[in-house]
């Protein structure tokens, strides 16, 4: 009995449905797909103005990858939720179209010999970085919406460098392969035989028998795309549409109901909130700046002049909510309190939590500036719940969750 063919045999891969023209089409799905979802990816890191404080700064030693950092504005108010939300629902949206293309060249990963030029070795060690920084970023990318975080190190890190990478290595593979796949693409006739010198070790010398054609498996590709994104995107989304989010930690139903019914992240049980520490009789506001340190009950904060501003939260993990109405004082106010009466400065907001990644902030001048940026003590018009962060958190357009500080204990204005 003749041995059984090694992977490296062209024998072995005896799929009918590989071929250049079915590899072209996903890979110029990709080449858009993963650009917007790198470029998201990007914006989101600098919404959280890194290059402000080491508190918002969980890269550190990017050095010249930092290079497009820009202070992040408040407008549009729902720019963040924008921007995130694209990032996480296409990313998932994009995983089977990332396995099919995965799979359909596999049989060039085992080929031989392996590097017949010094050309050749470099693509296909920029095919190795581009295999596994694709599947690395797109599996810590789910896991950290899942939050699950198995993964050695710090998320932030390992995401950030390991998309610098994987970027770079497809921006090479792209421009090595995007003419070839574009042709491949335009010949593409019905369910026409794979033809001429660019079919290469992808089409099979001696296929078995089609199950399914080519254009029957890319149809099965993009209805598995579709899938994901309908049970993704729903986390963006208030109401019974957030229900469909069933692969998001946050889509099941809502947390409550009532005016402080809408989703959270973290909870106070979680970040070690002691109902003793944030009673109206301990709690106080520490609030620092040019002029010296006032202290402020909570009763006293609720007579100070009172302003409204509707935003959302939106979070890292993709979730966002609808606007809810915040109701507190302006940060702006609270810096002319502590002699910055003129242009307000930038602004480190520290909480009583007691864990956690970000139990420090800091929030830019432009931040702090902005009408609607509140010290909120009340939303959709009750008090604060607990896990909403009473009894004072932040509220700032635009920004990502985790600078909208809850149970807020301290604030100190001026230069960071």
């Amino acid at each position: 009995m003749p041995a059984p063919p090694l992977p490296t045999s062209p024998g072995f891969w005896r799929s009918p449905l590989r071929g250049p023209r079915f590899t072209s089409v996903l890979g110029l799905v990709l080449l858009v797909g993963i650009t917007v979802v790198f470029v998201t990816g990007l914006v989101s890191y600098a919404a959280y103005n890194p290059d402000l404080s080491p508190v918002n700064d969980k890269t550190p030693g990017k050095g010249i990858l930092g290079f497009y950092l820009f202070a992040w504005p408040t407008d549009p108010h729902w720019l963040y939720r924008l921007t995130q939300g694209v990032h996480v629902t296409l990313g998932i949206t994009l995983i089977p179209v990332l396995l099919a293309k995965l799979w359909s060249v596999v049989p060039r990963l085992f080929a031989l010999p392996p590097a017949r030029s010094l050309a050749h070795a470099l693509e296909r060690i920029s095919l190795l970085l581009l295999v596994g920084g694709g599947l690395f970023e797109f599996v810590t990318g789910v896991l950290n919406i899942q939050l699950d975080y198995v993964f050695p190190g710090s998320f932030y890190p390992l995401h950030f460098y390991g998309a610098w990478v994987f970027f770079a290595a497809f921006v090479a593979h792209a421009a090595l392969k995007t003419p070839a796949a574009v042709r491949n693409v335009r010949r593409l006739r019905g369910e026409g035989d794979e033809e001429g010198h660019e079919a290469g070790d992808l089409v099979s010398p001696r296929p078995d028998a089609p199950t399914v054609s080519r254009r029957g498996a890319l149809w099965f590709v993009g209805g598995g795309s579709l899938l994901l994104f309908a049970t993704t995107v729903g986390q963006g989304f208030d109401g019974p549409l957030r229900r469909t989010a069933l692969l998001a930690p946050h889509g099941g139903a809502d947390p409550g109901s009532g005016p402080n019914g809408f989703q959270i992240n973290k909870t106070a049980a979680y970040a070690g909130i002691d109902a003793a520490r944030t009673s109206e009789d301990a709690w106080r506001l520490v609030v620092t700046g040019r002029t010296g340190t006032v202290r402020l009950s909570r009763a006293q904060l609720a007579r100070l002049p009172l302003y409204s501003s509707a935003l959302p939260i939106a979070c890292v993990e993709g979730w966002s909510t609808s606007d809810q109405w915040w109701r507190g004082v302006r940060l702006r106010d609270l810096a002319a309190l502590v002699g910055h009466d003129d242009d307000p400065p930038d602004l480190l907001v520290e909480s009583l939590q007691r864990r956690g990644a970000f139990r420090h902030a800091a929030l830019r001048a432009n931040q702090v500036a902005d009408p609607r940026s509140l010290l909120a003590l009340y939303v959709n018009g009750e008090d604060l719940s607990p896990d909403h962060g009473y009894p004072a958190r932040v509220i700032v357009p635009a920004a990502p969750g985790v600078l909208n500080t809850k149970w807020v204990a301290r604030m100190t204005f001026g230069d960071l």
